[in-house]
């Protein structure tokens, strides 16, 4: 359980990066890309926060099976 949650915390950092990454290409820097690099950061704004749930969950099954208090 403890590379569980050393891997989720890993992946929420990741996660929340891309996710911040990808807002700012899709939405205030949207003129200067393409429209296939627009989709492209529309679809990693949906990824992106799906990891962020993924990993955020897995944290907290990883922190409850080592019986450290969930937040």
């Amino acid at each position: 359980m403890e590379k569980l949650l050393g891997f989720s915390n890993s992946a929420l950092l990741a996660s929340t990066g891309g996710l911040l990454v990808t807002i700012l290409l899709a939405y205030p820097f949207a003129s200067v890309l393409p429209m296939a690099g627009q989709i492209v950061a529309h679809i990693g704004t949906l990824l992106f926060a799906t990891g962020i749930k993924v990993s955020y969950v897995a944290r907290l099954v990883s922190l409850k099976q080592l019986g450290r208090p969930v937040h």
